[in-house]
């Protein structure tokens, strides 16, 4: 469906052709229609969040199967950097015992995020945090999509003069906020517990690196994506 025909579909006719002007601004659909379909949720997206992403949703995908393989209990879940809430949303409805904190530095952006738990009928414990700052608990895994794209990165003018630039860029080459979440994370796991990252496609090695840095005994997987590019990364702890 192309974007015209996305606006066609879900918006009022009285609302079409401000939307169509927003459009050809270069405004992306999703903000337009002020919503997006992530697994089977429907999700609302503005301008303080980033739009979720197909490789999101495969970071989902392999991490319920890790948990499904290494854990046969109620599990304990940390989202950093939520955003929109999709990636805790969607774990706290896949996994029938499990709890979900998710934490983000923006505020409206958790706005969104508790809208959206709303929205779908799912409980999720937001915390307003930057990385760890806010964060008491231990977790048996902590997952998140953080900012990864370097300063002077090339990236699409769509996504540069749209999305929030908080959540996209990050200092040291994009590598800045992996590096935080695994020197401490050690504090905030518990004995058996896992990591999972999505990546920029050119960090596994730089990150494998920092992660066995920080935890030289860890089981480390790198996972592509469906474009055969090294996108996820897994941290197993025992």
């Amino acid at each position: 469906m192309s974007d015209y025909e996305y606006l066609e579909k879900y918006l009022e006719p009285s609302k079409l052709a401000i939307g169509l002007e927003r459009l050809k601004n270069g405004e992306p659909v999703q903000y337009i229609i002020g919503n997006v379909d992530f697994f089977d949720l429907n999700l609302n997206v503005n301008k303080n969040v980033l739009i979720p992403r197909f490789e999101t949703e495969e970071l989902v995908e392999k991490t319920l199967k890790y948990i499904a393989k290494y854990f046969s209990s109620t599990i304990s879940i940390l989202d950093i950097g939520t955003g929109s809430g999709c990636i805790a949303l969607t774990l706290k409805k896949k996994l029938k015992n499990c709890i979900v904190d998710a934490s983000d530095i923006s505020i409206e952006a958790l706005e969104v995020a508790k809208e959206n738990a709303k929205k779908n009928h799912l409980e999720v414990n937001f915390i307003n945090s930057d990385i760890f700052d806010n964060i008491t608990k231990k977790y048996d895994c902590i997952i998140s999509n953080p900012p990864y794209i370097a300063y002077d990165e090339e990236i699409m003018d769509i996504v540069k003069n749209n999305e929030p630039k908080q959540a996209l860029y990050a200092k040291n080459n994009g590598l800045y906020f992996y590096e935080e979440i695994l020197k401490y994370a050690s504090n905030y796991l518990n004995k058996k517990s896992m990591i999972a990252f999505e990546i920029g496609h050119t960090q596994s090695e730089q990150i494998k690196n920092i992660a066995l840095k920080y935890l030289p005994n860890a089981k480390i997987i790198i996972e592509k994506d469906l474009q055969l590019r090294n996108r996820f990364i897994f941290i197993f702890n025992n």
